[in-house]
């Protein structure tokens, strides 16, 4: 081994014995991929719900176990608050049901990439 590959080692295991210094590094890095997992819910979330309105704006079959899933967590990520049947709004016939789907889960979707954007920022870390 030469001289300077010699040197490189050393001053490697000095940084590794130095571990209070390698702490906030670590915590950073924590940080920024619980902001990206806060990001890709989020997104998953205003996905499943926009992709709910949309079955329920084409008129797809609900006994089919996919379509009814996929219903089923767009409920879920409505959060009762942007119900497609006790939303923030509700419409009257015609095609209350598409209405209804359209509007509140569009606007769910929107708040939870609006929410979702926000805490991921506080979140990361600045550098």
């Amino acid at each position: 081994m030469s001289e300077s590959e010699e040197r490189k080692v050393e001053s490697g295991e000095r940084k590794k014995e130095k571990g209070p210094s390698a702490a906030p590094a670590m915590i950073a890095k924590a940080r920024t991929y619980v902001a990206r997992l806060i990001w890709i819910v989020c997104v998953l979330a205003a996905l499943v719900l926009a992709v709910g309105a949309l079955l329920i704006a084409l008129g797809a079959n609900q006994d089919n176990g996919l379509v009814r899933g996929v219903l089923n967590l767009a409920d879920t990520a409505d959060l009762n608050l942007f119900s497609r049947t006790n939303g923030i709004k509700e419409f009257g016939p015609p095609d209350a049901a598409t209405k209804n789907a359209l509007f509140n889960w569009g606007i769910g979707a929107l708040v939870w990439l609006v929410v979702g954007r926000i805490v991921a920022g506080i979140v990361r870390p600045r550098s």
